[in-house]
């Protein structure tokens, strides 16, 4: 059974397969590394990753590319306001990306290119726009792509249907523009006093490339002039994607991505993210009121990736229970979890699964195929049986990125619960019953319980 996945450009649900019939080339939005990612990002991270361990998993090699944003307005104001250099900057903050990547259990890609390590290959497709006559040097030295040269502009994110501005005086010089506007972008930005010593030699001068041109340069620097997926959060189709496509089409007259797939947007306990309303969470912070990475793991994948996802804390500990579920049932058959080298490709008992998943990423239909089953099969005793459930058990488990053993670790109480009840023993000793209470109650905010003995105490999870 093929993978069939939505399609933003048609708004159809196609057969994603490798246009050379040999590997699959894909291209996610990789992030812009001036902070730590927050899980709104890692929720289209986490869905990129289920999609290629589908089609992994379902026998099909690919070939995937997802960047580094290391250059552009808000890592250049960042790193000059802390006085650091870019590169040590964004080397750190690319350090802690990929050190949360890892805690998710996200496949690394194939190839993880840096726009500032790619600046040779920006510059000679600017040329070659200029050369088409679809973009133009202001009288500054700043390069823009021309709008109007594109017939095409505006597919993607429907803006067509719309009027489109493409009078130079309204252009916009900055990477992230307000998205009423169509205006003429830049491809190549003049040196600022703002930008410091962060400045390229080019044909127009001393500058940076805009933020739109990186990432064409990259793709098909990594995957050829055509391919077969882009991928990114909804946020990303207009401007970026639909900027994407018209500067790399007009350079090679060809379909730059053959589809394209969209992750929406996280709530969280049914708000928007936020700085101002605190809610922009990370993987570090969670981890800090006691939440594992695969507890998050499993509610950034628990909904259709088509639909915003409400992030809540009850989620979160629904999260924990399923894991336990499928723990006890590892513990149950005897499983012992695999090298996640070569993902498995055999469902067996458990092909239900797969094929949900292979139905357009239908995680939350998966899950429910993915519980029933676990019911079923538990109480299978004949060996050659168990063997196969076994199998089937690995293959589900590499699909969704799970990490389940029947040996678990013992965890460990985080530092900040292990000081709390510390606090509350001491309080105890003190005879301070109140403050005891209290602290009780704040350890078990995070998800952990306190036993006392008669010399110290024990802490386990809730």
């Amino acid at each position: 059974m093929p993978l069939n996945l939505h399609d933003t450009l048609t708004r159809e649900t196609r057969e994603a397969f490798p246009m050379d019939g040999h590997s699959f080339r894909f291209y996610c939005c990789g992030p812009t590394v001036y902070g730590p990612a927050h899980i709104g990002n890692f929720r289209t991270f986490v869905m990129q990753d289920v999609f290629r361990r589908v089609l992994e998993t379902s026998g099909h090699e690919t070939l995937h590319v997802r960047n580094i944003t290391d250059v552009d307005d808000k890592t250049i104001k960042q790193s000059q306001s802390e006085g650091v250099p870019l590169k040590e900057f964004t080397d750190r903050w690319s350090a802690f990306f990929n050190r949360d990547c890892e805690l998710l259990n996200l496949m690394t890609p194939h190839a993880v290119p840096s726009a500032v390590d790619h600046i040779p290959e920006q510059i000679s497709l600017i040329s070659r726009l200029i050369e088409a006559g679809n973009a133009y040097q202001a009288d500054d030295g700043s390069v823009y792509f021309k709008v109007d040269s594109f017939a095409k502009y505006g597919r993607l994110s429907r803006l067509a249907d719309r009027e489109i501005t493409t009078d130079v005086i309204s252009r916009e010089s900055s990477d992230e523009y307000d998205r009423d506007s169509a205006a003429d972008f830049a491809l190549w930005k003049a040196r600022r006093p703002e930008d410091g010593d962060n400045f390229w030699n080019s044909p127009w001068g001393e500058g940076r490339p805009g933020w739109h041109i990186e990432c064409s340069a990259m793709s098909m620097k990594y995957l050829g002039e055509s391919f077969d997926l882009h991928s990114g959060g909804v946020d990303l189709i207009f401007p970026h994607h639909e900027n994407e496509i018209a500067q790399s089409e007009s350079v090679t007259g060809k379909t730059f991505a053959r589809h394209w797939f969209h992750i929406a947007h996280l709530m969280v306990e049914g708000k928007k993210m936020s700085k101002s309303l605190g809610n922009l969470h990370t993987l570090e912070d969670l981890s800090k009121r006691g939440f594992k990475p695969q507890e998050v793991r499993y509610v950034l994948l628990s909904g259709s990736y088509r639909q915003p996802l409400n992030f809540t804390f009850d989620s979160l500990k629904a999260a924990q229970k399923a894991l336990s579920k499928l723990q006890s049932f590892a513990e149950k058959i005897q499983f012992q979890a695999g090298s996640e080298d070569s993902l498995e490709t055999n469902f067996g008992p458990f092909q239900s699964v797969q094929d949900a998943l292979l139905s357009d990423l239908n995680t939350p239909e998966a899950l429910g195929r993915l519980f029933s089953l676990i019911r079923e099969l538990r109480d299978i005793s004949d060996e050659e049986e168990l063997e196969a459930v076994r199998v089937g058990f690995q293959a589900t488990c590499d699909a969704f990125g799970f990490i389940i053993d029947s040996k678990p670790q013992a965890e460990s109480a985080p530092e900040q619960v292990q000081i709390l009840a510390q606090q509350r023993w001491d309080a105890k000793q003190a005879k301070d019953w109140s403050t005891a209470d209290q602290l009780r109650q704040e350890i078990l905010a995070f998800g952990w319980t306190v036993k006392d003995g008669k010399d110290g105490f024990v802490l386990a999870k809730a």
